[in-house]
C-alpha cells in the first residue's frame, strides 16, 4: 500500500510510477505524458490508492481516506517530477502541504538530496499556466521541528492573473488597495463582499472578512446547500463545477486578521472541498493580506484549522518580490 503521510492536517498518499503500474495503471514513463494522459488512468489511480476498501469507511469521515495523490519521483535524483492528483482525477498546479509531504517522502526514501535543497517540477495539463511549474526546497529547523522551506515565488494578483471572467466578477477597493467583489460568494453571506485574485503557482481567490465571527465553520462547509455552492463556484467547469468565475477552477479561501502579522483562514480547494489546511491557500492569504495593508512583510502565520502555517514575505521597493511557506510533514501509521 502506498505510504500516507499528514501535513498541518492535509492527508497525501505518495506511490511512484513504477508502483501503479505494477497495480495494472498505465502511467507513461515521463511525467510530461503522464501530465497529458491523466484522463486515462487518474481515476484508477485515486479509486486504487485514495478510495475507502469496502466496508471500511468510518462513520462521518471524508468520502476518500486522503486528500489526493502524489505520483513521483519520475527520476532518480533531483531535479524531481511529480504530478498533484486531486481526488475528481484532475491535476493541481501546486500544493504546498504536498510538495512538503514529497519532499519528506524523499528524505525517507533516502534519494540523492542535498542539505543545500533540491527542485521539484510538478507537471500539469491546465491551459491557463505554463508546465511543470517548479519550486525549490530547502531542509530547515523551526522551533525544533525539521521540515522544508518552499520557494512559492512572486505572486500574481488580480482578475486576470487568475483567468477570472464574466459579468459576476466588479472591481472595488478596501483602503484604496484595488480588489474585487465576486458575485456567487457575495450573494451567499453578507460579509463576503471583498476578494483578492492571487496567482501563486494556482489560482486562489481570498475574501477577506471583518472578522472571526464572518468565517465559515470548518464544519459547516461540508454541509449542505452550502458546499454545493462553493463546489459550483471552485470546481472547474464540468459535472460538479461551473466555472464561474474560473473556467479552470479556483481555490477558495476566507480570511480574518487575528493579530499583527497573524490570520484565521478557512479553505475550500478546487477539486476537494472543504480541507483543513493547505499551503499555497496559506501563501494566497498571506499575500492578500500584505496587498490590503493587513500585514506587513515578514513572517507571517496563517492560522487553519488543521494547523498554522509560517509563511515568509519579501518584499522589495513596495512590492511583493517573494513568498516562502515553511512545512513539516509526517507518515501515518
Amino acid at each position: 500500500m502506498a505510504p500516507v503521510y499528514d501535513a498541518r492536517g492535509n492527508i497525501y498518499a505518495v506511490i511512484s510510477p513504477d508502483a501503479l503500474r505494477a497495480l495494472g495503471i498505465d502511467v507513461p514513463a515521463s511525467a510530461a505524458d503522464a501530465a497529458l494522459t491523466r484522463q486515462a488512468w487518474t481515476a484508477s489511480a485515486v479509486a486504487a490508492i485514495c478510495d475507502w476498501p469496502e466496508g471500511q469507511r468510518p462513520a462521518g469521515s471524508k468520502t476518500h481516506r486522503s486528500d489526493g495523490l502524489l505520483v513521483g519521483p519520475f527520476q532518480d535524483a533531483a531535479p524531481f517530477d511529480v504530478l498533484i492528483v486531486n481526488t475528481d482525477g484532475t491535476l493541481a498546479e501546486r500544493s504546498g502541504n504536498g510538495l512538503t509531504i514529497f519532499a519528506q517522502s524523499l528524505t525517507d526514501a533516502r534519494r540523492s538530496l542535498s542539505d543545500e535543497g533540491f527542485t521539484l517540477r510538478v507537471h500539469h495539463d491546465n491551459d491557463d499556466s505554463a508546465s511543470p511549474v517548479p519550486t525549490d526546497v530547502v531542509p530547515a529547523v523551526i522551533d525544533g521541528v525539521s521540515g522544508f522551506w518552499l520557494d512559492i515565488g512572486t505572486p500574481g494578483f488580480g482578475a486576470a492573473a487568475v483567468g477570472a471572467k464574466g459579468s459576476g466578477v466588479s472591481d472595488t477597493t478596501l483602503h484604496q488597495h484595488p480588489v474585487n467583489r465576486v458575485e456567487r460568494l457575495a450573494r451567499l453571506h453578507p460579509d463576503w463582499q471583498t476578494s483578492v485574485f492571487v496567482r501563486v503557482g494556482n489560482p486562489h481567490c481570498v475574501t477577506l472578512v471583518g472578522d472571526a465571527a464572518s468565517l465559515p465553520e470548518f464544519a459547516h462547509l461540508h454541509q449542505q446547500p452550502l458546499n454545493d455552492a462553493l463546489t459550483r463556484v471552485a470546481f472547474a467547469a464540468g459535472a460538479l463545477g461551473e466555472g464561474d468565475p474560473c473556467a479552470a477552477g479556483i481555490n477558495l479561501q476566507w480570511a480574518a486578521k487575528a493579530a499583527p502579522n497573524r490570520i484565521l483562514a478557512r479553505v475550500f480547494e478546487r477539486g476537494e472541498g472543504p480541507t483543513a489546511s493547505s499551503g499555497t491557500s496559506a501563501s494566497a492569504v498571506a499575500s492578500a493580506a500584505w496587498l490590503c495593508g493587513w500585514v506587513q512583510a515578514g513572517l507571517v502565520e496563517v492560522v487553519m484549522p488543521g494547523g498554522t502555517a509560517p509563511v515568509r514575505l519579501i518584499e522589495q521597493d513596495g512590492r511583493l518580490q517573494q513568498v516562502q511557506l515553511f512545512g513539516a510533514a509526517h507518515l501515518q501509521h
